[in-house]
C-alpha cells in the first residue's frame, strides 16, 4: 500500500500540482459517483468532477469526441461496452500497479482491455407482495416472463442507453440461441410496463408497486432491499449472465497522468469500499482484498452461463444486436 501511495503521489507532482484534475465518465448510480472526487481530493489533493452516463450513453459520448476527448477516465458501467471502446480505440489499457491484486477469474476473462472493477449477475428483483395481491405467480425462470399473465407487471431497461439492457439479450441469446430469444423478447415486450433509461431505475419500479418484477442486476435489488422496499432477488433457473464492470483510460486523455492516479486509487480496497459503505452498491469488486458486504448476492451459489466477454463486445456485434431489438422488438405495440 505505501508503494502504491506514493506512486499516486509521484504522478501528482508530474503532471503539476496547479492544474491536477481529473474529468470523469461515471456510469453507476449518482450517489457513488458524487463522493468519489471527495474521498479521491483527501487521498491526493487532485480535483476531480464527473458526469453521470449510463454505459450505453457514456460509450456513445466517447465516440462522438474521440477525436478531442473532454474525458479522462470512463468509471464503471457494464464490461461490455468498456470492450467495445478498446476494440474502437476509444480508450486504451492501463495496466495499474496493483493488477495482480485483481481477482483472477476477472482479469483472465477480460485480458489487457479494460480493467475489472466489479461483477454481479443478472436476475430478477421481485415485489412478491404486488404479485400475490394480483393473484400472480413469482417468475423463477427466463420463460415465465413470456407468460401473458405478466402483462403491465414487468420493467426492464432500453439497451439504446443502458449496458445492464444490453447484458440482459446478449444473456439470453447465449443461453436460447439468438432466434429463439428474440422471440422471447417479443414476447416480454408485451409484458413491459416500462423501459427506463438506466439499469438501476428499475429496481426502484418494482419497490414502489409500479411493477411486479424488475429485470437488471441482483445487487441492484438488494439496495433497494437495504432501502426497506419490499422486493426479493431470484436467479433465472436457465441460468444467468454476468457483468464485469469496467474501469478504462481514455485515449488522449487531456489529463492522463491525473486519470492514472485516479485509477490506481480507485482499485484500492480503501476506495472499493465506498459503495457498500454508502448503501449504494452491492457488487463484488474486483480486488481480492477488498471486503465483500455480506449482503452481495453469493456468485458461486448462482448458476452462471460462460459468458462470452470477447464477441459480445465486439462492436459490429453490439450494434446488430441493439438495431434488431430497436428495430424488430420495440415497435412491437403493446
Amino acid at each position: 500500500m505505501k508503494r502504491l501511495i506514493g506512486l499516486i503521489i509521484a504522478i501528482f507532482f508530474l503532471g503539476g500540482a496547479a492544474s491536477a484534475q481529473v474529468s470523469l465518465l461515471c456510469s453507476p448510480g449518482n450517489e457513488w459517483c458524487e463522493q468519489l472526487g471527495p474521498h479521491f481530493k483527501e487521498a491526493t489533493g487532485i480535483d476531480l468532477d464527473y458526469v453521470r452516463m449510463s454505459s450505453s450513453e457514456g460509450l456513445a459520448r466517447l465516440r462522438a469526441e474521440s477525436s478531442n476527448p473532454t474525458f479522462d477516465v470512463w468509471f464503471g458501467g457494464t464490461g461490455d461496452p468498456h470492450l467495445v471502446a478498446f476494440n474502437e480505440g476509444v480508450t486504451e489499457f492501463y495496466k495499474p500497479s496493483n493488477w495482480e491484486e485483481l481477482l483472477p477469474g476477472l482479469r483472465n476473462s477480460v485480458g489487457e482491455t479494460y480493467i475489472p472493477l466489479y461483477t454481479g449477475a443478472i436476475g430478477f428483483v421481485v415485489n412478491e407482495g404486488l404479485l400475490a395481491e394480483e393473484g400472480i405467480d413469482v417468475p423463477n425462470c427466463w420463460a415465465d416472463l413470456t407468460d401473458p399473465q405478466y402483462k403491465g407487471l414487468l420493467a426492464m431497461p432500453n439497451p439504446n442507453t443502458s449496458g445492464t439492457s444490453y447484458t440482459i439479450i446478449a444473456t439470453l441469446i447465449q443461453i436460447f440461441g439468438e432466434d429463439v430469444a428474440f422471440d422471447m423478447l417479443k414476447d416480454i415486450h408485451q409484458n413491459i410496463a416500462q423501459y427506463t433509461k438506466s439499469g438501476g431505475a428499475v429496481g426502484l419500479l418494482a419497490g414502489r408497486g409500479d411493477v411486479g418484477v424488475a429485470i437488471q442486476f441482483l445487487h441492484d435489488g438488494v439496495k433497494y432491499t437495504k432501502q426497506g422496499f419490499p422486493v426479493t432477488n431470484i436467479a433465472p433457473c436457465e441460468g444467468t449472465g454476468f457483468e464485469i464492470g469496467g474501469l478504462s483510460l481514455v485515449n488522449n486523455a487531456p489529463h492522463r497522468d491525473d486519470a492514472i492516479a485516479f485509477i490506481e486509487w480507485a482499485l484500492t480496497p480503501e476506495a472499493q469500499k465506498i459503495a457498500a459503505e454508502l448503501g449504494e452498491s452491492f457488487q463484488v469488486q474486483s480486488n481480492m482484498n477488498t471486503p465483500v458486504p455480506p449482503e452481495s448476492p453469493d456468485l458461486d451459489s448462482l448458476n452462471l452461463i460462460d459468458y462470452d466477454f470477447e464477441h459480445y463486445g465486439d462492436p459490429a456485434v453490439r450494434n446488430a444486436i441493439v438495431d434488431k431489438w430497436t428495430n424488430e422488438v420495440f415497435p412491437i405495440p403493446r
